[in-house]
């Protein structure tokens, strides 16, 4: 069973809205990271604008869709149509998966819509989702916690779906490891 560490960035807190970003990393170290060309700017606010897509590598050039497989890094740019498509393929590569989100509310609706909807995941994926923040709680910290602080990765920068996925990874890890 591969766990699956995922994040994404979106265009707020609404209820149309669009992904920006999101990245998956394995356990075993494969990542795949996907900025979208085909969200809607005018629901883009101040605070995205400057926490979220500063931190985006091809959102403002919007160069032509690409696939890059380099190592073990996917990297992908898109409309949701092509993102979906690529994501499904890097998905396959895994038998069974366990994914985790942080507080995935948002974020595991748009990723089952961007696949087709909770009934249409692919057959290696639960329609469940396991979080980081009910984790957190029954290990006896605050779901609240610093998580760049307690997974001790100062430099990584917040709000970018890769930089995100890691922390999350991190917590965990750290979180799995200690004692009952």
């Amino acid at each position: 069973m591969a766990i699956l560490f995922f994040d994404s960035e979106f265009t707020g807190l609404q209820a149309n809205a669009r992904l920006i970003s999101l990245a998956f990393i394995a356990d075993s170290g494969e990542q795949f990271y996907a900025e979208f060309n085909d969200f809607n700017h005018q629901q883009v606010d101040d605070w995205i604008t400057n926490n979220v897509l500063v931190h985006c590598k091809w959102v403002k050039q919007q160069p032509a869709p690409f696939c890059n497989c380099q190592d073990s890094l996917t990297q992908v740019f898109g409309d949701s149509d092509f993102i979906a498509m690529q994501l499904k393929k890097w998905l396959g590569q895994f038998k069974q998966t366990e994914i985790w989100a942080d507080c995935p509310a948002w974020d595991w609706v748009l990723l089952c819509e961007l696949l087709g909807g909770s009934l249409h995941l692919p057959s290696n994926m639960s329609y469940m989702v396991f979080d980081l923040a009910t984790l957190l709680k029954v290990k006896g910290l605050p779901p609240e916690v610093n998580r760049q602080q307690f997974a001790n990765l100062p430099t990584l920068t917040l709000h970018n779906a890769l930089s995100d996925a890691q922390i999350l990874k991190a917590c965990y890890e750290k979180l799995m490891a200690q004692q009952p």
